[in-house]
């Protein structure tokens, strides 16, 4: 299997390689440097599938990534200056904006969050609604992510503020599940497979899951997008061919995973994403799959799900006025999908 895997990968990057020489001229930056937090969740899929398969490199690309616990890590490295582009939850662009520090995402990886949110069965047998977790400690990515975030929105939807519990970073692999089992905190916010693998082994009760997209849109009230790849606007003016590339090879990503079979995707992965559990990994993508961008594309009311959600647990944003327009871009991606309108 792992000799099959290899010669496949390896055949993608030499075929894909070849154009690498034409295109890499126009690049006013072929080396890029994305920061990612969690790069094992299905969340960020279409990041792991263009590296694996070779389509940065054949834009002509050098990209590195470098992994963080949560998507709030993976934003600090960029608004640092060690990343250029950060693949992480849409909605930090509008913070980033009421911060004065404009960020504009450009290609989208989810079209619904796949963030679920349940409770510890060992330490909240007796559930019933969402104001039993006053006073309890919830499990995020890490603090300030978009799992925190959609905590805040449920909380706040039952009546609950932020400081009501107690957040605790336990990250997107097994550290997580780990907190879960050992009855380290009551309940968790976080993403596949870290929520199949828990669901599977009983130790956890789903109370919100946003990897249905009819669910996701009942919860924020109207289409949220997620994970993408966002960027400083000086960047996006200063390097338009590169960011062009970036598009271009996750929008293959995308329609490559909308056409692939769970076998498919298991070969391509790493090993270690699979927490040593092949059939919860196939289970969780194929939960995830239908939250996840065919073509790269956000949605036009997007930005104002997102700007709704944020500013309803945070009552300055939520006074400010803001050009939803400027936090994102459809551009790149329309190009992209002529160049390769079938993947």
């Amino acid at each position: 299997m792992h000799i099959q895997r290899r010669h496949f990968i390896g055949g993608s990057l030499i075929t894909a390689a070849l154009p690498q020489w034409a295109s890499a001229q126009s690049l006013e930056k072929p080396k890029v440097t994305i920061a990612v937090g969690g790069k094992n969740l299905f969340y960020y899929l279409p990041l792991t599938i263009a590296e694996q398969l070779g389509y940065f490199k054949a834009e002509g690309l050098d990209v590195t990534i470098v992994d963080f616990s949560g998507g709030s890590r993976a934003l600090q490295a960029v608004v640092g200056g060690s990343a250029d582009v950060v693949s992480g939850a849409y909605e930090h662009t509008i913070n980033m904006h009421f911060k004065g520090q404009p960020m504009r995402a450009f290609v989208l990886q989810g079209a619904a969050p796949q963030i679920v949110l349940g409770v510890n069965p060992k330490t909240m047998p007796n559930y019933k609604s969402v104001a039993d977790l006053k006073g309890k400690k919830i499990g995020v990515t890490a603090p300030g992510s978009s799992t925190n975030v959609l905590a805040n929105f449920v909380l706040g939807k039952a009546g609950l503020k932020p400081t009501d519990v107690s957040f605790v970073g336990v990250g997107a692999a097994n550290g997580a599940v780990a907190a879960m089992r050992s009855g380290q905190i009551d309940a968790i916010s976080n993403l596949d497979p870290v929520i199949t693998l828990l669901q599977r082994s009983g130790d956890l009760k789903i109370i919100t899951d946003t990897r249905i997209m009819a669910e996701a849109e009942r919860v924020f009230g109207g289409p949220m997008p997620a994970g993408c790849l966002y960027c400083p606007q000086p960047f996006l003016d200063k390097n338009p061919n590169t960011a062009q590339a970036l598009t271009n090879a996750m929008v293959r990503a995308n329609k490559w995973i909308q056409q692939a079979g769970a076998g498919e995707i298991i070969n391509v992965v790493p090993e270690s994403y699979l927490l040593g559990d092949r059939a919860i990994y196939i289970d969780g993508f194929l939960a995830s799959k239908q939250a996840m961008s065919p073509d790269g594309m956000f949605p036009a009311k997007g930005a104002d799900t997102a700007f709704r959600a944020l500013a309803s647990v945070d009552a300055k944003l939520a006074a400010t006025k803001m050009d939803l327009n400027v936090i994102y871009t459809n551009d790149f991606v329309k190009k992209a999908n002529a160049k390769y309108p079938k993947g």
